[in-house]
């Protein structure tokens, strides 16, 4: 099996697990993913498989369908392309399904995803600051930053000193993830908590390094999805 897989965020909702505890957790849509490229140590120095799933734009240019196309995948839209690393690429084909089967209630996963972007913020969002005093004279203090260095010496400011700025959009990655339930026939997996973005964001899950909870009742999963998204992650 393959590392990791490429799938799409649907959102949050609760499950109760086979010993009754209510856990909430993230319905990722996983796969299906197809192999769209295999890469051996004979021709391209080492192992891997490239993985295809369909991501955000509606239509593939004239690139990605060639080199779909020598996978036998033009007929379908799929526009992220990603490798992940394997020892043995014997069990795969070009145009394979891969589903997340692979990934059993009870196992730890991590899960790699884009930040919801908060555009430009100030210091007290972006990095807590405390703010300026209330009284006392302050009247647009409140939520300055501050000093952002010192004057005659070092007489400049620190390379990643906290200051305004952009705020999200980045890459991140959460560890060990716990795996509530999977249903492979509708391609979808429950991990519990949150993972970084918004409902619809590509994210990218891998084997996680825990071992497996032993005796791990898997839950029930649920007929329809509709209340995922109720709530979701803040970031």
């Amino acid at each position: 099996m393959t590392t990791g897989m490429i799938g799409r965020k649907a959102g949050m909702m609760r499950l109760y697990d086979g010993s009754g505890h209510v856990r909430g957790v993230t319905v990722i849509e996983l796969g299906p993913n197809y192999v769209s490229q295999i890469r051996t140590p004979d021709r391209d120095g080492y192992t891997a498989v490239q993985l295809a799933f369909g991501g955000a734009r509606k239509r593939t240019n004239k690139p990605e369908a060639g080199h779909l196309r020598a996978a036998g995948l033009d007929r379908q839209v799929l526009t992220r392309l990603q490798e992940f690393r394997t020892d043995d690429v014997s069990g795969f084909t070009l145009g394979q399904a891969i589903t997340c089967e692979a990934f059993e209630p009870g196992t730890y996963v991590a899960v790699t995803a884009t930040s919801k972007g908060k555009g430009f913020a100030g210091g007290v969002k972006r990095h807590h600051f405390r703010g300026g005093p209330k009284t006392h004279g302050q009247s647009d203090r409140h939520r300055a930053p501050g000093s952002v260095g010192s004057g005659t010496t070092p007489g400049r400011t620190y390379k990643g000193q906290r200051m305004a700025g952009h705020m999200g959009a980045v890459t991140r990655t959460v560890l060990n993830v716990l795996v509530v339930a999977n249903d492979p026939a509708r391609n979808l997996l429950f991990i519990e908590g949150s993972v970084p973005g918004p409902r619809g964001g590509i994210v990218t899950v891998d084997v996680g390094r825990r071992k497996p909870v032993k005796g791990f009742v898997a839950a029930a999963v649920p007929g329809t999805i509709e209340d995922a998204g109720e709530s979701e992650a803040s970031e």
